[in-house]
């Protein structure tokens, strides 16, 4: 379905989707499996969510974001609303003319793919508590990935 189509669906669907969503009951999608070419050689796995998950997830983070952005750094720029990586440029520059030695950059590639998802779901659980919410990022988390029709579950490669 493309957003078009999801538009249309949303106009029949909504409350079922609502009705699905509040009691647990909502499947998530497996992820498309695309693989792109790197600057200098290799691929990158990227997993391709459908339109209505996308929705969903977009919605997931706009509240998490409203929860939890306020409780970053001042000094974190990544993946923050209003914030981009040429202003975390320019700050770096500002600390080194300040006498700084130190600017970390941390690349996030495969982030949810390695990091304990029980960890993360223990520290949403805290600030969250919504048990419907967190099996829904749960089972996103868990998603698994169609490659050539065929659903794979994901793993970390080396």
């Amino acid at each position: 379905m493309d957003i078009d189509g999801l538009r249309n669906w949303l106009w029949n669907n909504l409350f079922r989707l609502q009705q699905d969503l509040l009691s647990g009951e909502y499947k998530v999608s497996p992820v498309k499996k695309v693989e792109i070419q790197k600057p200098f050689g290799g691929t990158r796995v990227l997993g391709i969510p459908t339109v209505k998950d996308c929705l969903i997830q977009q919605a997931i983070h706009q509240e998490l974001t409203r929860w939890y952005d306020p409780l970053f750094s001042e000094r974190s720029y990544g993946f923050r609303p209003g914030r981009n990586a040429h202003q975390a440029i320019r700050k770096a520059s500002e600390y080194v003319k300040l006498g700084q030695e130190w600017v970390v950059d941390i690349d996030l590639e495969k982030f949810f793919d390695k990091i304990n998802h029980d960890r993360l779901m223990q520290r949403l659980y805290k600030g969250i508590g919504d048990k419907g919410l967190l099996r829904l990022i749960k089972s996103y988390l868990q998603a698994g990935l169609m490659f050539g029709g065929l659903e794979e579950q994901r793993k970390e490669r080396s």
